[in-house]
């Protein structure tokens, strides 16, 4: 994807927030929903323990599936970074519940199982948790093996409106997303913010699962629909995204979902 795609995606959404059509008629469209939270575990794995970390996480999977049957949580996954930074992970491992206790059960139970200390995830370099929330999600029910996770990151400007985030999904991330879901080219789709800060506050994620690589191809072609079909996305509105924090990141995924 061109680096700036995402960039325009989100000047489209701005100025969509102040387009003539009533604020109210726009947000009637879409609606918060109650909050979901996901824990997810990331790791720089060196190069010759990739393979167990394979093993590992085919180990970890009767924890979650128990925990899935009995509505603990809704999803749960694992990721392969194909785009490796210097100081970036190489693989992450996480879970998703409608409640903060449903994301710490699971958690407790990995370490009561001793799952920490098994030897790969010791044989880590690098090591960090993060624990978010989101209101704007949807999803399709199955498991999928080998499919790809498209994340962009970004930092709202210092300024930004308290409800940047709210606007920015409701008037815009969503509707486009909800189309590329009811076509088939992605499988999930969340709008995240932290639930516990070990970021600066104003970052924000939008993640997708995309059915296959294909599926990739289409979110880009929408993106850049998006940018041409609306006059007004020439006109930069820069108060709201802090661009240069922006960063994207792609991954090999499995993932079940409920």
């Amino acid at each position: 994807m061109n680096k700036n795609m995402w960039g325009v995606f989100v000047v489209v959404c701005a100025l969509a927030i102040f387009a003539v059509v009533p604020a109210s008629a726009q947000m009637a469209e879409v609606k918060d929903k109650p909050p979901m939270y996901s824990y997810v575990g990331n790791w720089s794995i060196p190069r010759a323990q990739w393979g167990d970390m394979e093993k590992a996480n085919a180990a970890d999977q009767k924890i979650l599936d128990k925990a899935m049957a009995s509505g603990t949580i809704v999803a749960y996954g694992n990721d392969v970074n194909l785009i490796h930074t210097s100081d970036g992970g190489t693989h992450d491992d996480w879970w998703s519940s409608m409640s903060m206790a449903g994301v710490l059960s699971v958690l407790d139970q990995f370490y009561k199982n001793g799952n920490p200390t098994t030897p790969v995830l010791v044989s880590a370099t690098k090591h960090w948790d993060g624990l978010y929330v989101s209101r704007y999600y949807n999803w399709r029910s199955g498991s999928w093996k080998d499919t790809y996770s498209r994340v962009a990151a970004y930092k709202l400007k210092p300024d930004a409106p308290n409800d940047a985030v709210e606007s920015l999904s409701k008037h815009l991330f969503v509707p486009m997303l909800e189309k590329l879901l009811a076509d088939g080219a992605i499988n999930e789709y969340e709008i995240d913010t932290e639930a516990i800060h070990t970021e600066a506050p104003g970052t924000f994620w939008v993640d997708i699962i995309a059915a296959n690589a294909e599926g990739l191809d289409k979110f880009n072609a929408a993106v850049r629909e998006l940018g041409k079909s609306d006059p007004l996305a020439g006109v930069a509105i820069g108060s709201v995204v802090d661009y240069s924090s922006h960063r994207d990141y792609l991954m090999r995924t499995n993932a079940t979902y409920k």
